[in-house]
């Protein structure tokens, strides 16, 4: 019988946390869900629980897990207990983990228009096409061109109760789940709203929907850094963030604003690497020249520069805007160049992703001032 981590999470959320009521799903006790053929390997964390309630808790999943789930299945629960948060820092933002998602990815860019929405839409339908189950959610508030990409424009989220709770499902296709202020506007309205209302319809897009489970949900930021960064920030538990660039030195000098609030001391949030999108044009009657028509391996050299890693360079070519207009992504064609220069960079980052759970602690949410970028504050 082949276990599923679905069907594990669907029999664990059966399951109450001592002491404080509410499923152990939903609480967020469960860090982590491994699955080896017939072997599960269940982390929890609790706050101080007793050693009679640790071994309740042992004894009910169990039970739980043979009954609904797999009765031969080898079951290997290690439970960490954590200090809970002492009450001295009262300001201190948790962010909230949301039930199923293995992965949050941010994919920013520090200039418009260098191809990032074109990069995510690609990015997440190749790890759809890899197995992984994946999300996205356009939060380019100002300019969502996922719809479009996804070809969805036109469609809207149906309402669905969970838990007693009305939630957004989002639309799905190419094995892709999504949301988007698109499905919420009309194509030619613009979006002009101040900072809290546009941050307001975000955490409703985030918390407000089933995504259900997912192994990555990839957020396609704004470009430039604002406020939907630092909302994204102190709302999510990012566990890394792609920045995308052309090879040109204008964009080079704002994706790397982009990496420096990344790795500013009070974010900390890990940059998993950069890509390099429009790096060359190869004509088709030329097929083995290379044309680098906006400066050559620019962000390759950037990568090496601020010491994060380069996943790759994507060409410049023109099926890529075609497929993204007619709303099927690139790397959903078979056996090209593209395709697998896809597949390259996703495998790399994915590589990272991994790397990044296995050496850093959980990513929090963190806690942003007005100032965080006045040089001034720290005089």
């Amino acid at each position: 019988m082949k276990i599923t981590k679905e069907a594990v999470f669907e029999a664990l959320k059966k399951i109450s946390l001592p002491g404080e009521g509410g499923n152990i799903i939903d609480k967020g006790a469960i860090s982590n869900i491994m699955i080896f053929g017939d072997q599960i390997d269940i982390d929890i964390q609790l706050e101080n629980p007793s050693l009679q309630a640790r071994k309740k808790l042992e004894v009910t999943i169990l039970k739980t897990i043979h009954e609904y789930v797999y009765e031969k299945a080898k079951i290997k629960i290690n439970i960490k207990v954590v200090t809970p948060e002492v009450a001295s820092k009262p300001n201190l933002i948790k962010g909230k983990r949301i039930s199923g998602i293995e992965n949050i990815i941010a994919i920013s860019s520090g200039k418009g228009g260098v191809g990032k929405s074109t990069v995510t839409a690609n990015l997440a339908v190749t790890l759809a096409q890899m197995g992984c189950k994946v999300g996205v959610l356009d939060a380019d508030i100002y300019g969502p061109s996922i719809p479009t990409m996804f070809d969805m424009e036109g469609s809207r989220p149906l309402s669905v109760q969970v838990d007693g709770k009305s939630k957004m499902k989002p639309v799905e296709n190419y094995g892709v789940k999504v949301l988007s202020i698109g499905f919420f506007t009309k194509p030619e309205q613009a979006v002009i709203w101040r900072g809290p209302m546009a941050t307001k319809a975000l955490n409703q897009m985030i918390f407000d929907a089933a995504w259900g489970a997912l192994d990555f949900l990839l957020i396609d930021l704004p470009p430039g850094t604002g406020d939907i960064h630092l909302s994204i920030v102190q709302s999510l538990p990012i566990n890394g963030a792609v920045v995308v660039s052309t090879p040109q030195n204008v964009a080079l000098a704002d994706a790397k604003k982009g990496i420096a609030m990344f790795q500013q001391e009070n974010i900390k949030v890990p940059v998993l690497g950069i890509i390099e999108n429009m790096s060359y044009f190869t004509p088709a009657e030329l097929p083995n020249n290379k044309y680098y028509i906006f400066g050559k391996k620019g962000a390759e050299y950037l990568a090496k520069d601020k010491q994060v890693p380069f996943l790759g360079a994507l060409p410049l070519e023109q099926s890529v805007r075609e497929a993204a207009d007619f709303g099927r992504p690139a790397a959903l064609q078979e056996g090209t160049a593209l395709t697998i220069a896809f597949a390259e960079i996703t495998k790399k980052l994915v590589s990272q992703v991994l790397l990044r759970n296995k050496n850093l602690p959980p990513t929090k949410a963190v806690e942003i001032t007005n100032l965080v970028g006045c040089e001034a504050i720290k005089n």
